[in-house]
This record gives C-alpha cells, sequence and structure tokens, in this order.
C-alpha cells in the first residue's frame, strides 16, 4: 500500500480583483484532503464515525453509495470496516475528484467491486438496492430546489433498514447564535494557519454555492421524504451529522 503525499491548499491565497464561485477543479483535487482536514473540525472523527455507521447498517447482496465522494476518504475509511463483498459506487460530478479518488483507493489496497461514476446529483444519479447511502457535506452545495428530490429518491433507493448518513454545514436558529458560530468557525480556521486572505476570499468563493440548512430544516426535509426516524450524531458549532433510517 502506497501513501499518497497530500498538497497543501494555496487555492486562495492570492489575491484576485473578482472572486470566482468556487468549483471542483482539478487545481482544488489536487489539495482537497489538505483543504478539507484544515477547514472541517473533527474531520477524522466524523469520517470514523461515518464508517462505524456504515458498517452497523451496511448489508449482504446490497450496495453502499457515497454521493459527493470527493477523493474517496470516506469510502476508504468503510472499507475497513464494511465486508468487503459489498459493493461501493461512488459518484461525483467532477472527473478530477474521480481521478484522484480512483488513484486514493488503488493507493490504499481496497480490493472490493467498486463504481466511480461522474454524475450531476441535481438530476442525474439512480439508487438501486442500497443499504447505506453517506452524503458527507455534499447536499449543501446543491441548489435547494433540488434537495428534497434527491432525499426522496434516496429513500426509495433504500432497502428496508437501510440508512442515510448526512454531515453539513448548518445554521442556527437563532442569528445572533448563528454569528457567534461563525466567529469561532473563522477563529479555527486561523489555527490551521490560514490567512485572513485565504478566509476572505474562499467566503466570497463560496457564497452563492455553499448554501446551509438549518439543523431543523434537514431533519424535517428527512422525515418528509419518508425516514423511520433520524438522529444526531455529530455536532460543533455550525456542523452536524444525522442518520435516518428507513423501516
Amino acid at each position: 500500500m502506497r501513501e499518497t503525499k497530500t498538497k497543501i491548499d494555496k487555492v486562495f491565497d492570492e489575491q484576485v480583483k473578482v472572486v470566482p464561485d468556487f468549483k471542483f477543479t482539478a487545481k482544488v483535487a489536487n489539495v482537497f484532503d489538505d483543504m478539507v482536514n484544515r477547514s472541517v473540525p473533527f474531520y477524522g472523527e466524523i469520517q470514523r464515525m461515518v464508517a462505524e455507521l456504515a458498517a452497523d447498517y451496511a448489508q449482504e447482496g446490497t450496495n453502499v453509495y457515497d454521493l459527493g465522494c470527493s477523493t474517496g476518504t470516506t469510502m476508504i475509511g468503510m472499507d475497513t470496516l464494511v465486508p468487503g463483498e459489498i459493493p461501493f459506487i461512488g459518484v461525483d460530478d467532477s472527473e478530477d475528484m474521480l481521478l484522484k479518488c480512483d488513484e486514493k483507493l488503488k493507493n490504499a489496497g481496497v480490493t472490493r467491486p467498486y463504481q466511480l461514476n461522474v454524475a450531476d446529483l441535481h438530476t442525474g444519479v439512480q439508487i438501486e438496492n442500497a443499504s447505506v447511502v453517506v452524503l458527507c457535506l455534499t447536499l449543501q452545495f446543491l441548489r435547494p430546489i433540488y434537495r428534497e428530490k434527491l432525499i426522496k429518491r434516496i429513500a426509495n433507493g433504500l432497502v428496508s433498514n437501510g440508512a442515510l448518513i448526512l454531515v453539513e454545514k448548518v445554521i442556527t436558529e437563532n442569528s445572533e447564535l448563528n454569528r457567534d458560530y461563525i466567529k469561532h468557525y473563522y477563529n479555527y480556521k486561523r489555527r490551521n494557519q490560514y490567512s485572513e486572505l485565504e478566509i476572505s476570499q474562499k467566503r466570497e468563493a463560496l457564497e452563492n454555492v455553499l448554501i446551509p440548512y438549518k439543523l431543523s430544516e434537514n431533519v424535517q426535509m428527512l422525515e418528509e421524504a419518508g425516514f423511520s426516524f433520524c438522529e444526531t450524531f455529530f455536532k460543533w458549532y455550525n456542523f452536524s451529522g444525522l442518520i435516518a433510517v428507513k423501516k
């Protein structure tokens, strides 16, 4: 098993006159692992929890999906706990991300059957015979008008006792508290050596791309899609993890 050296995220370290909307380009894919580890609190622990929960609900003879699989970190984590006969299906709309994902899966020694599919989660993904579907920091990038449709498509594609594992950036019910949470979040990024320029330019790049919901709005969406119950398994200021089970 070979280790892939992680490259340092410098995507936003040079000042530009107009900050373009954030896209998962080859430049981003090349540094994504460093970017997400320095930008998402307890990212490693979240990945461990996702893998454990996936192993609890993965069923023989079904599929495990990772929607918005990016560079494959979640699938590599799940591979250590989910029985090896259960195939993984990774889906992303960025070919650059999937190229990096395939490289990492091979380097990690993943031998189970897996597919990596390029698809637009707004319209172009099919969920079939799934016991587990993961949306790790993915749904927040979908335009809101399409989110309910995707969640319903996932619910319809899950087998009985199947689970959706959802990790999202969220906003609070109270605007004053929301400002405090964002303040603490940016302090977290500063502690991880992001400069004021990098923080401000990435915030601008994400403004019209990453649109977070309230935790209660995500829960309501899951319940209305037909999930029997959902529980919060992770919470840190403006980040949360939910598991929803279909009976």
